[in-house]
């Protein structure tokens, strides 16, 4: 079929036209209208990023680390502060030809073959945005050279800011820890450009890491204009950091030194508090590591150092150590007793031993003390009484007054190290071991042996309640005290006669007449204690018990004392805690210790000069002997070059392995001496000097 031709006419033709000429500008005009929207979209909406952006290719802007707050004592003296410090970093992931820009870094800084070297090693084990530390505290020339050679050494980030120092070093190691770069783990959490920022550095253990939100402040920032090729035009207005706050402590720095230089050669530990409010004025954990040192990083060789020493220098045994409390208890037990009904004024008769069944338990005298009371069970320090009392009454009359005293408490303190001992009782024994609660047990318990355990804190506590007769609760920092602590629910007679033995301890014939102040009309009163830390055999006993100078250190006994003073008005408590003591060294032993701390607080210049007399038979004091056993270690010691490299892993001294492996052999040997049938020898020192 044959189609029809189409007619057009001039009229279709101008209609055809006219439409498309509509359509063609209807197109138009939405591509200006989306065109229009976008450029006010770009220049209104997005106008804040795009000036950003824009600004980011004119200006170059550095985060500057903030200065971190300081940490200052009860008097305002700095634990601590920050110096101005030069010092020259290199950023991996921009450091280009490494071959030539760490010895052309050597020569400008004068740096000797071994540091290149550790340089080199870092660099290796580095994250690519993790800054690795060339060198800092450096003087203004060196650190001028390298700052007019930057073209010269890509990646290199010369810096000047603020270092953390430690006026006392060791002295305060445990108490604030210190503060180090963050690692790699840290960064990919928070992705906080800040942590990747030269010279920044945050808590890593102690006060300084858990008050790090207070401590740290708010980074600034430091302008410069520059050309598309990087070419320093100007430098702009610099947007200064805010510094942190600082944290008042309720220590008193002078004391907390002084405490760390009397403790001397020992591994041990000390704690004073103000028996009116509770606050800590010294909290001492010797030996330790400078945290200067660890601020600046140390290396892996003096971290193996660290590591070996069997003094443990990286545990902070005030909060992590846990020790049998030994004799320190019987004063406290003395309340127990007194609270169960017990006649202070009856007499036990001690012969030297107490058979129980096939066990026989002894007395720290051989031959016995004869008949005595309570006062003179606690001067004398008699096994025997303890023993026989604790028979009578059994020792769930004890462990209550135990817990209100402070034994195995936990207290509010910014401390994340704490171990909290135990006050043991059938129902504790039964939970734990499915085993029932012995006689065997209770006079164990009795002289502080046995199953129970408390850390310097807790017996500093006790020592402060006794003499205070209140609920004390510790505290470090100035702004968090507990202040007007309730009365303890213990008889006031009973608690005056507790005091009185304890007074007689020192100062009448007791077990610790070393301590006897020198100060003219001022006196302590305490109590002397031994926690033994090996099981002695009736075949060691015929042939004559090893004195703790013949043991091994490990073996030795554990010293320990509690005082308060002056004893008519206390005004401070302490606690000092020595492990594998021994009482071998008159002068380093307990007594002679807590008589001077307790003399420093009453008499300053006196414990001054008391001290001076005695530390260079020590072989000087804290700093000249870190840095002889350092040098002798380092001479010892065939080190490989990864040796000299900076330590950067997560692991800091609270963590440590040889903390743990130190706490588990602590507990293991406690297990050992409260096995059935393993009786504890005497508490007092065999070794006992007067």
């Amino acid at each position: 079929m044959r189609n029809t031709p189409r007619i057009v006419t001039e009229m279709s033709q101008a209609y055809s036209f006219s439409r498309r000429a509509w359509m063609l500008g209807a197109a138009q005009g939405g591509v200006g209208l989306m065109l229009a929207g976008r450029m006010a979209w770009l220049s209104i909406a997005q106008n804040e990023r795009y000036t950003m952006l824009s600004e980011s290719n004119r200006v170059n802007m550095t985060l500057l680390p903030p200065r971190r707050g300081w940490i200052i004592d009860r008097h305002g003296v700095p634990i601590a502060n920050n110096r101005t410090d030069f010092r020259v970093d290199i950023i991996p992931d921009r450091l280009r030809d490494k071959e030539r820009v760490l010895p052309l870094l050597g020569r400008i800084l004068q740096l000797p073959p071994e540091e290149v070297e550790r340089i080199a090693i870092d660099l290796e084990h580095a994250a690519g945005f993790q800054p690795v530390q060339v060198a800092e505290n450096l003087d203004w020339e060196r650190f001028a050279a390298v700052s007019v050679r930057l073209p010269e050494l890509p990646g290199v980030a010369p810096t000047r800011g603020f270092a953390r120092s430690y006026p006392a070093g060791a002295a305060v190691a445990h108490l604030t820890g210190y503060v180090g770069v963050p690692n790699a783990e840290q960064y990919k959490k928070t992705r906080d450009p800040l942590l990747v920022t030269p010279g920044f550095k945050l808590g890593k253990d102690g006060l300084e890491k858990m008050l790090e939100d207070e401590l740290r402040g708010v980074a600034g920032a430091k302008r410069v204009e520059v050309t598309a090729r990087g070419k320093l035009v100007a430098e702009l207005a610099t947007k200064p950091d805010v510094p942190g706050k600082t944290a008042r402590l309720t220590i008193d720095a002078g004391l907390q030194e002084y405490a760390a230089r009397r403790l001397g050669t020992n591994s041990g530990s000390v704690v004073v508090l103000d028996t009116r409010t509770g606050e800590m004025l010294a909290m001492v954990s010797m030996p330790a590591y400078d945290p200067n040192s660890f601020s600046d990083g140390i290396s892996h060789l003096e971290w193996q150092m660290l590591s070996d020493d069997d003094h443990v220098p990286l545990m902070n045994k005030v909060t992590q150590g846990l020790y049998p409390p030994g004799s320190t208890v019987k004063p406290m037990n003395g309340l127990a007793l007194m609270n169960a009904g017990v006649d202070p004024s009856t007499r036990i008769n001690c012969s030297g031993a107490m058979r129980l069944g096939t066990s026989v338990f002894h007395c720290h005298k051989k031959s016995g003390h004869g008949p005595l009371d309570l006062k003179n069970a606690i001067m004398q320090s008699c096994d025997i009484y303890f023993y026989e009392m604790a028979r009578r009454v059994g020792y769930n009359a004890i462990a209550p007054v135990a817990r209100v005293l402070g034994m195995g408490q936990k207290f509010d303190l910014p401390f994340s190290t704490q171990r909290y001992g135990t006050v043991p009782d059938p129902a504790w024994k039964l939970k734990k071991y499915k085993h029932d609660w012995t006689v065997a047990d209770s006079l164990n318990a009795s002289i502080g042996q046995g199953y129970v355990l408390a850390n310097p804190l807790q017996l500093a506590v006790m020592a402060a309640r006794l003499a205070s007769g209140r609920a004390l609760q510790p505290s470090i920092l100035a702004d968090h005290v507990h202040r007007d602590s309730p009365a303890l629910a213990i008889d006031s007679e009973h608690l005056a006669r507790v005091r009185d033995a304890m007074f007689g301890v020192i100062n009448q014939g007791g077990t610790g007449g070393a301590a006897k102040l020198l100060i003219p009309g001022v006196a302590i009163a305490g109590k002397t204690g031994t926690a033994q830390v090996r099981r002695i055999t009736m075949a060691e006993r015929r042939s004559g018990v090893l004195k703790n100078g013949q043991l091994p250190f490990k073996m030795r006994d554990h010293a320990l004392f509690i005082g308060f003073a002056p004893a008519d008005n206390p005004r401070y408590a302490l606690a000092v805690v020595l492990e594998h003591n021994g009482h071998t060294v008159r002068n380093l032993d307990t007594p002679m210790i807590g008589r001077d701390i307790m003399t420093y607080m009453l008499d300053r210049e006196r414990a001054l000069k008391s001290l001076a007399e005695v530390e260079p038979t020590w072989g000087g004091d804290i700093r000249t002997r870190m840095a002889a056993t350092a040098d002798a270690y380092r001479k010892a010691q065939s080190a490989p070059p990864a040796a000299i490299a900076t330590k950067t892993d997560a692991t800091v001294p609270s963590d440590a392995p040889a903390v743990e492996n130190a706490t588990n052999m602590a507990n293991a040997t406690q297990e050992a001496l409260t096995t059935p049938g393993n009786t504890v020898a005497e508490d007092e020192s065999r070794d006992r000097q007067q």
